[in-house]
């Protein structure tokens, strides 16, 4: 028993020899795609870097330490 394909086959590779055969790139085309593929990357690498550079400070200079 097979089942049925998604897409039909002629249309699939009138798809796939569309996007193949593009010349300009494909990504970050609106606001959006910047949005969730750079800013917040960024945003999430920032936020760790300072986190890791106050931690290595408050170490350094003993905040927090228990006496």
């Amino acid at each position: 028993m097979t089942e049925a394909p998604f897409l039909p086959r002629e249309r699939l590779f009138k798809q796939q020899h569309y996007f193949q055969n593009l010349t300009k790139h494909t990504y970050l085309k609106g606001r959006y795609d910047v949005i969730t593929s750079v800013a917040i990357p960024l945003a999430l690498a920032a936020s760790s870097m300072f986190m890791i550079g106050r931690g290595v400070y408050n170490m350094s200079h003993g905040v927090g330490k228990k006496e």
